[in-house]
């Protein structure tokens, strides 16, 4: 009985020092990296294409102008010529999303083509994003713009809005190899060395974009079952957790993405409050984007706190509405969203861990009857080495691995 006794008790300390520790992860802040570098970029190439269409009185182009803008968010900490390749290749696939997108929009299918649609979107985007190695890694951006972009109906014609989809790419770019006018910020204007990728990265690259498509289908699908506007919004929230080379950075996602995203409405809901005029909330927009930019690496959370405000304030600009609705739908789908992609996680998780069990089985089986182990996929670990299955799906993709040379921003 009293062994009994003390058992229960060091496993009731075990579990209250793993919550307490996640909770100090939770609440940890990383250092800054010259932050303001990539945040000023960012915000001058959103805000002054915005601050154009609001002086054109052009609402209903400010979409395309949002996301044209999200190409000079690439390239963070490279130099200016890594830096200019990179998100002149991003500036394309966004192009790309947004006239899909639009295309979209004109068959007028519903919630379902959209999950469709999106499902699609999130598959290739991955495969696009893997080949040309762009920071940041994932699909978020891509997800979300296919789905505001295609599922409502836009006013303004094909030819305008692409327009100012490109017009933005282009400043976006230029903005961010703007610092060479600054002889002591100059950095190298090398191209990036052109990656070569065997059989091995190319089914790992297709799996991660298999992995995206279902997180993406399966929370479509459920948002689109419950009933509730702007599906799209748990599309997105599924495929975040998706990104991290450890289940407990992908876990730690998730649960900042609900989090930040309820934070972020009920800032929102204060703001909007008292149905500001469309220049101020305008001027929200590019001061979200800016404080964005410097917390998006440090604290996830703490900058949904800022970008879910800005991202509906953009829905209000576009498309007035009572916001009680718009508010009640980002939490919830947020929520499914995030649920999903954490279910998914844990699903893929497992799997890993039933593969390196096997493997090891087998190289005890080889090793005991005195044959020299093995090698081929069956006798690897699935992970990066990792004997505590923390990693998921194959190796960390090469953006992940790569990650350092993002986090330190350059002017």
């Amino acid at each position: 009985m009293y062994w009994r006794r003390n058992n229960e008790r060091t496993r009731r300390q075990a579990v209250a020092g793993t919550l307490k520790q996640h909770v100090k992860e939770f609440l940890r802040v990383g250092p800054a990296r010259n932050d303001h570098y990539v945040a000023t970029r960012v915000a001058i190439s959103g805000g002054v294409p915005l601050l154009a269409l609001l002086a054109m009185g052009r609402y209903d182009l400010m979409v395309f102008a949002a996301f044209g803008c999200i190409a000079g968010i690439f390239g963070r900490g490279e130099e200016h010529g890594s830096r200019l390749v990179h998100q002149a290749q991003a500036g394309g696939l966004l192009m790309l999303m947004m006239f899909s997108a639009y295309l979209a929009s004109l068959l007028g299918g519903g919630a379902w083509l959209t999950v469709a649609g999106v499902s699609a979107a999130a598959m290739l985007f991955s495969l696009a994003v893997n080949y040309f190695e762009l920071r940041p890694g994932g699909v978020v951006f891509f997800t979300f713009g296919f789905g505001a972009i295609g599922s409502v109906h836009h006013t303004a014609p094909l030819w305008q809005a692409m327009l100012t989809g490109f017009l933005t790419v282009v400043f976006s770019v230029l903005v961010g190899i703007s610092s060479r006018l600054v002889p002591s910020w100059r950095t190298s204007l090398a191209l990036p060395r052109r990656a070569h990728f065997d059989r091995a990265r190319w089914r790992e690259f297709g799996i991660e974009a298999g992995v995206n498509g279902l997180a993406v289908l399966a929370a479509g699908s459920l948002a689109t079952v419950v009933g509730l506007g702007h599906n799209y919004w748990a599309m997105v929230a599924a495929v975040a957790p998706l990104t991290g080379p450890s289940l407990a950075q992908r876990v730690h996602k998730g649960v900042h993405r609900i989090l930040g995203t309820f934070a972020g409405v009920g800032t929102t809901a204060l703001l909007l409050f008292w149905h500001p005029q469309p220049w101020a909330m305008v001027l929200m927009v590019i001061f979200m984007q800016f404080m964005a930019e410097m917390l998006v690496i440090r604290h996830y959370a703490a900058a949904l706190m800022f970008i879910t405000p800005m991202a509906l304030i953009m829905a209000e600009l576009g498309k007035p509405s009572d916001p009680g609705p718009l508010l009640a739908d980002r939490a919830f789908q947020t929520l499914i969203g995030a649920v999903v992609g954490l279910a998914l996680v844990y699903a893929m998780h497992r799997r890993t861990l039933r593969k390196q069990a096997a493997g090891r089985r087998l190289r005890d089986r080889e090793t005991a009857g005195g044959q020299p182990p093995a090698i081929g996929p069956a006798s690897l670990p699935i992970t990066s080495g990792s004997e505590d299955g923390k990693c998921l799906v194959l190796q960390p993709s090469h953006f992940e691995r790569s990650s350092e040379r993002a986090l330190a921003p350059r002017p």
